[in-house]
């Protein structure tokens, strides 16, 4: 999954959410040297990425890109999910998309000096170009698709991925509303466990 689903099913603590955002840029076992709450969100992280690459909906949604992506399948599916997320949020949050974005970045700014230094360096693009909203629509989609082509420099043809989207849209929503249902249990099974 990708930043949006990630901090949603972090729940509702702001350590663990902090924990579960940066857990990238976190390596091995240096989580522990994090408060426990973080941590927490950091092995959440990692349990959510694990389900989520095994999963049988998920590797549907992959193999439909693959031939085009190769290994880039994955995290073309980890956006284009977020987008799912980010367009048919009411339907999982009472806050507006906005708001609880909006309340985010500034959960980000007031925690900056706990991240690592590979989410310091994201962190301005990600909230000036805002990114977590921009996921909503094809054309944020298509700006992040971009972004993520241009790290790759051009290798990945990861831009090219929004005319998937588009030709398969309704099967990868479909794909999406099936699978999140069950990592929503997943995630919720795990916070009660890493308590």
């Amino acid at each position: 999954m990708n930043f949006l689903a990630h901090i949603y099913l972090s729940g509702v603590d702001d350590e663990v959410i902090i924990g579960n955002f940066m857990a990238d840029g976190i390596k091995g076992k240096t989580y522990l040297k994090y408060p426990r709450k973080i941590q927490k969100g950091i092995l959440l992280h990692r349990f959510i990425d694990s389900y989520t690459d095994r999963h049988e909906i998920v590797r549907q949604s992959t193999a439909r890109l693959h031939e085009k992506y190769g290994h880039y399948s994955g995290v073309i599916v980890d956006i284009l999910y977020d987008h799912y997320l980010a367009k048919n949020w009411k339907k999982y949050h009472t806050l507006p998309l906005d708001q609880y974005v909006e309340n985010f970045y500034v959960l980000l700014q007031i925690n900056l000096n706990i991240l690592p230094e590979r989410i310091k360096k994201m962190m301005p693009y990600m909230i000036s170009e805002n990114w977590l909203l921009s996921y909503a629509t094809i054309p944020g989609i298509a700006n992040i698709l971009s972004q993520m082509n241009k790290r790759t420099k051009g290798l990945s043809k990861m831009n090219l991925a929004v005319m998937d989207l588009e030709q398969y849209y309704g099967e990868f929503e479909s794909e999406f509303t099936s699978f999140f249902s069950e990592l929503i249990t997943y995630s919720e099974k795990k916070l009660i466990e890493l308590n």
